[in-house]
């Protein structure tokens, strides 16, 4: 009479536990990724929330492509770009212009924000306290398809007649320009020197001069609406490209997964399909 309950039934509370620990390892694997793909940030907690990113001009194409992929894995987030001349934008951002991560095209104007609002100090302690160098960059000579003034070399740029465009020397590509004149031995007066590089690209697409020192990475983003020159003097003026969270973010888990995101072996790949060079 006491044996009542059928001699299986002690087995159900293994049961249980073989499909309770099934769960956990089950949760285990979903938590283990925090990669990219993964909807977790840094900390583990959900990503969400707007981003502000200040990014020199040259970083428009690629910065675009890994936002589109950041926001596709993280639907709750927003990111909004500040493109523009580097120097224009370390000097918004040391005038308290809201911003929670910045890229620069040189490590001099990176060292001016660092001076002035500085990095976020855990993320500095981290990563670097001038910032973190993910790209470099290397100037062309952008001609017209036809390149009517029949540029081959920078000392062509000095030629009679020739209209050229720079950039303005306080910002990233203005310095690298000044650069290789000085390892070339020449001076040359452009017709106009423009705000950013991306300006100077625009100048030689629509005929405008018969030349323009942009980066390597504008004349792919032209796609066949530009040729562009390799010089040997450019090899002087390879620019490093620095960026870091900012002290005065709003978010720096969000910041710092953004960081990340463009550092990862996916965001490498689309900056050096863009024509940057990756460390």
């Amino acid at each position: 009479m006491r044996e009542t309950t059928p001699r299986s039934a002690p087995r159900r509370p293994v049961a249980g536990a073989v499909a309770l620990l099934g769960l956990v390892a089950l949760a285990a694997c979903a938590t283990e990724d925090t990669g990219p793909g993964d909807p977790s940030g840094p900390s583990g907690g959900t990503l969400s929330g707007e981003l502000t990113v200040f990014a020199a001009a040259s970083l428009t194409d690629a910065f675009t492509e890994i936002a589109e992929d950041f926001q596709a894995r993280h639907p709750g987030v927003e990111v909004t770009f500040n493109f523009a001349g580097s120097s224009e934008l370390a000097q918004q951002i040391n005038s308290g212009a809201p911003a929670d991560v910045f890229a620069a095209a040189n490590t001099a104007t990176m060292d001016q924000v660092v001076e002035g609002e500085g990095l976020d100090t855990d993320w500095a302690d981290e990563h670097g306290h001038d910032g973190l160098v993910f790209v470099t960059n290397t100037l062309r000579i952008a001609v017209p398809p036809d390149n009517p003034a029949g540029i081959v070399d920078l000392a062509d740029l000095a030629g009679d007649g020739v209209q050229a465009a720079f950039c303005a020397e306080e910002v990233p590509c203005g310095a690298a320009t000044d650069a290789v004149l000085d390892a070339a031995g020449l001076e040359i007066t452009p017709v106009t020197y423009e705000e950013d590089v991306r300006a100077v690209l625009t100048k030689v697409e629509l005929g405008e001069v018969d030349a323009g020192l942009v980066y390597t990475t504008d004349v792919l983003s032209a796609e066949g609406r530009v040729e562009g020159l390799e010089f040997p003097e450019a090899d002087q003026a390879v620019n490093d490209y620095p960026l870091g969270v900012l002290s005065a973010s709003r978010d720096t888990a969000l910041a710092a997964a953004w960081v990340e995101a463009v550092t990862s072996d996916d965001g490498a790949a689309v900056l050096r399909d863009a024509g940057f060079a990756t460390p």
